[in-house]
């Protein structure tokens, strides 16, 4: 395992070269603005190694994004670049805090009975399902009853009144191999979903995981942790380092309860929605 430093170090440069084979990429004074499709956005980051990014850097970099018809997006590492959550919430963006977590220790997961998980083949003809399934599970949060889905047992993502989601740009990267997908099945259902993004970074195989994502009625039996597990094993077949952001301090307990530990801060700055 390399020093917090080096491996902080690693997965920026992991972030820098993850929207080359999809997009270009532009620079403003210190960030890197990945300019290409809606269907899979990429937020502005830091050049690795780069200078100090202030307001007008954000401003002109969310001005990109907005005449791309992107997501207005900033990600970096709170123990890097100094200043910049200033900036970026002066630029008018709400900041949240994501705990960077590295998969360090194999720890054995009990599954539930029943469950089974598959990997995704590029030519599944039920992907735009799976893409609802986490479209659905991130919209509903962790806790809440109700939702837009239909609660008789076993009732499956398909029967989702939102309209299906593009997937070329997936389809494509499943078959290249920088997408992993895996889902997990219950009584003929697909309930959670999951990826990974393996690519080699100066020689060293790297991934991240990535929507990890359980339909709410399936909730609180182990199922995003179990896929997680499955997920990292998979991964390691062909890379030394798994890694993840965790969407809060409880979601990153159940990652380290699964072999994680923190080694930093993911900040991401988006537009708070009026």
């Amino acid at each position: 395992m390399p020093t917090r430093p080096g491996l902080l170090d690693r997965i920026e440069r992991y972030f820098a070269q993850s929207p080359l084979p999809d997009t270009p990429v532009r620079t403003v004074g210190g960030l890197a603005v990945p300019v290409g499709t809606p269907e899979w956005p990429y937020p502005a980051r830091p050049v690795p190694g780069g200078g100090p990014v202030d307001q007008e850097d954000v401003e002109a970099a969310l001005a990109i994004q907005r005449a791309a018809d992107l997501p207005e997006a900033v990600e970096w590492f709170a123990q890097r670049n100094p200043g910049l959550g200033h900036a970026v919430r002066a630029a008018g963006l709400g900041v949240d805090e994501l705990p960077l977590l590295v998969s360090v220790d194999d720890v054995e997961v009990t599954l539930p009975e029943g469950v089974r998980f598959y990997l995704v083949g590029a030519d599944d003809p039920q992907l735009a399902t799976y893409q609802r399934l986490a479209q659905l599970a991130f919209a509903v949060p962790v806790g809440a009853v109700d939702g837009p889905v239909s609660s008789a047992p076993g009732a499956a993502p398909d029967r989702l009144v939102d309209p299906p989601q593009p997937t070329s740009v997936l389809r494509e990267r499943i078959a290249a191999g920088r997408t992993v997908m895996m889902i997990a099945v219950e009584d003929g259902a697909p309930v959670a979903v999951g990826s990974h993004q393996p690519q080699d970074v100066d020689g060293h195989g790297m991934s991240e995981i990535v929507g990890v994502a359980t339909l709410p009625r399936y909730r609180g039996r182990g199922l995003g942790a179990g896929l997680a597990s499955v997920l990292v094993e998979h991964a390691r077949e062909s890379v030394e380092t798994v890694f993840l952001a965790a969407g809060d301090d409880d979601v990153a307990r159940v990652y380290e309860r699964v072999g994680f530990a923190r080694i930093g801060t993911t900040l991401v700055g988006e537009r708070v929605s009026g």
